[in-house]
This record gives C-alpha cells, structure tokens and sequence, in this order.
C-alpha cells in the first residue's frame, strides 16, 4: 500500500501545484477550500513518507502520517490565532467607513467580471453609487452599489484585492421590509465572528458564487417569511456608514469589541471574539461554512 501511495505523491503534488497557478488568475474562494486540503494531507503523507525512507523514528507510516496532520493542525492554528490577534491590534478600524469613488476605476475590466455587470444591467438593475474604504496598507475595499427596477433590492459588488493581484468579487444583498426587519444575504468568504443588529436577517452562503442564485435565494428567503420589500430612500453611503456606526455600537455592547477606551492597551477584540473569529476562519477555510448569526 505505501509503495502505492508513493506513485501517487508526485502526481498529486502537481495537481496541487496547477489548482494553485490557476487560483492565482482566478482567485475562487470555493477552489481554495481543495487546495487547502490536498495541501495539508500532501504534507503528512510526505512526511511519513520520508520518515519511512530514512528510518528516523521508529514508528508506522500512519502513525507518522497521522502526527503531520496533527502537527499542521497546531501550526496553522497558532498561524491564524496570531492573524487575529494582529488584526486586533491594528489601528485600521474593523468597520471602516466609506467615501464616494470618484476615482472612475470602480469596476475592473476583465471578462468574468464584466459579465456581472452585464447581467445587472440585463435584468435592470442601474448603478447607484461607487464606494470605496481602506482595508489597510494603502489597499482599497471597491464597492459598486445596484438595485433593481423597484428599488426593494440592493446589491453591493465588492471587489476584493489578492495578494497575487487576482480580485475576487463578492456580493452583498439587502432589503428593508414593511415589518422593519433588513434582510442581508451575502456570499462573503471572510470572517466576521461578531454579532448583528437584533431586526436584521443575516444569511452567508459562501458556496454561492452566481449573482443570479444568490439573488433568487435572497427573494426566496423573504417570500418565505412572508415579508413585503420596501422601496430603499437612503443614499448607499449614507446608509452603508450607518450601519458600520451600529455594527461597532452592538459587538460593543455584546462583548465581541473592547470599550474604546481599553483598545490601546489589550486591542480592538475580546479574548472570547478573537475565538469566534479563528473558528470561522477554519470553517470558512476547509468547509465553506460560515458562522450562525
């Protein structure tokens, strides 16, 4: 069986080595969460394959494979707690606040991206408003707010730079309704672990990468509570700062964010939030599963 196994490291190595040159073009979120695992289970099959070469502990080859998977377990662990203890130090706010983009580069040219837009405009949605926030390190969050011919149904599209400068997109749905509840449907893949207003319906499918299916699950949702959509009246920006201002108020008062004024002494985030945060990250990362809320 390991002689098997063997014949199959190599090739399975450069099928891990070609998902990741194409995410890197690409930059899908649902393509990473296979990445992640051939990854980890490569490296403990290499090295209780390594081990079973050289003779340098004396145990089973899947004993050494099963300690490497622990072992990277551990390490990606401490790596992602270390992330989140970052980002809670950072002086860059969680719930930044946006601004106009004026700039006229508010949506990228390249063909899958254009094809979003042109199924927006297909199905009249119009363009409201471009916005813009930085994340950090002089890199922008791009924003370009729609919504549908009735205007109970905006859509934010969000452009999300990667490091290798692929971008991914991600979209945001909402809708007020005649009960006062929002409705938020989203298929963001980053980690949050905080809380939400109590009259907001918050649903995140990560796994639903199409516009069009994401917005049939969002009316769905809605048809199937039986609530009636409202028309929006606020302004994007003005509605989207807003709601940073609420979503920093409650994680506050919930105990996910620190008092403002221990947050430059112990940082941004409770011990308790920094865990919920790691454990997203996880289920975001190997399952596509976002956090209940």
């Amino acid at each position: 069986m390991n002689e098997t196994l063997s014949m199959l490291l190599a090739p399975a190595a450069a099928l891990l080595l070609l998902l990741f040159y194409i995410n890197l073009r690409v930059a899908s979120p649902l393509l990473a969460i296979p990445i992640r695992w051939l990854r980890w289970v490569l490296f403990s099959l290499f090295v209780a394959e390594t081990n079973a070469r050289f003779g340098w502990i004396d145990r089973s080859f899947w004993v050494m494979a099963t300690g490497a998977f622990l072992l990277w377990f551990l390490l990606e662990s401490a790596f992602n707690w270390l992330r989140v203890s970052a980002i809670s130090l950072s002086p860059l706010p969680l719930f930044p606040k946006f601004a106009a983009n004026t700039s006229g580069d508010e949506w990228p040219v390249q063909q899958r991206l254009l094809k979003v837009r042109d199924w927006l405009r297909d199905n009249r949605y119009t363009a409201v408003q471009a916005l813009k926030a930085e994340v950090g390190g002089g890199v922008w969050l791009r924003v370009s707010v729609y919504q549908n011919h009735e205007r109970t149904v905006r859509v934010q599209v969000a452009f999300l730079p990667q490091d290798s400068g692929a971008i991914t997109v991600c979209f945001s749905l909402s809708s007020e309704t005649q009960s006062g509840r929002r409705y938020v449907t989203d298929n963001f893949f980053l980690p949050f672990g905080g809380f939400y207003p109590e009259d907001w319906r918050v649903e995140r499918t990560p796994w639903r990468r199409a516009l069009p299916r994401l917005v049939a699950h969002h009316l769905a949702r809605m048809a199937k509570a039986g609530e009636i959509p409202m028309a929006w009246e606020a302004e994007p920006l003005d509605d989207l700062n807003r709601q940073q201002q609420l979503m920093e108020q409650v994680n506050t008062e919930l105990g996910f964010l620190l008092p403002h004024v221990e947050r430059e002494e112990h940082g941004k985030i409770t011990p308790e939030g920094r865990f919920r945060v790691w454990k997203e990250a996880w289920l975001l990362a190997y399952l596509g599963r976002a956090g209940e809320y």
